[in-house]
C-alpha cells in the first residue's frame, strides 16, 4: 500500500545557548524526546547527528543534535511539540523542515 504524507522533521541542537557546551547528556536528552512523543501519543522515529548552529549573537558551535521525524502529523502538533522540545532543552530554537513523501507499508509474515 502507498500512501502520499508529510514527513516533518525537528532538529534540536544540544548545547546550551549561554555556556555553548552540553548541559546534559545525549541519553538523557534522548529519554525526554520519547516522553514528549509519548504524551502526545505520535508514531516517530529519531537519531542523533553532528551540525554546525550560528546563535543570534553571530557565535557559532558544533553540537549533537537530535533529529525527530513525524510523519502525516497535523501541523499544528508538529510546532506544539517544537515548542516543547525547544522549552526542555532550553534552546534558542529549533528547525522543522517539512516534505512531501510517500509511505509505503509491507506487510509480511513466515505463516
Amino acid at each position: 500500500m502507498k500512501v502520499n504524507v508529510t514527513q516533518y522533521t525537528i532538529y534540536i541542537g544540544l548545547n546550551d545557548p549561554d555556556t555553548g557546551d552540553q548541559k546534559y547528556d545525549t541519553e538523557r536528552c534522548v529519554s525526554i524526546l520519547k516522553s514528549v512523543c509519548r504524551s502526545y501519543r505520535i508514531p516517530f522515529s529519531f537519531h542523533t547527528l553532528n551540525g554546525g548552529y550560528v546563535y543570534e549573537n553571530g557565535l557559532f558551535t558544533e553540537e549533537n543534535t537530535l533529529a525527530l521525524t513525524l510523519l502525516d502529523a497535523e501541523e499544528s502538533v508538529v510546532q506544539e511539540i517544537a515548542k516543547d522540545l525547544c522549552a526542555f532543552f532550553q534552546q534558542e530554537s529549533v528547525l522543522i523542515t517539512k516534505a512531501p513523501s510517500e509511505l509505503i507499508v509491507v506487510k509480511e509474515s513466515l505463516t
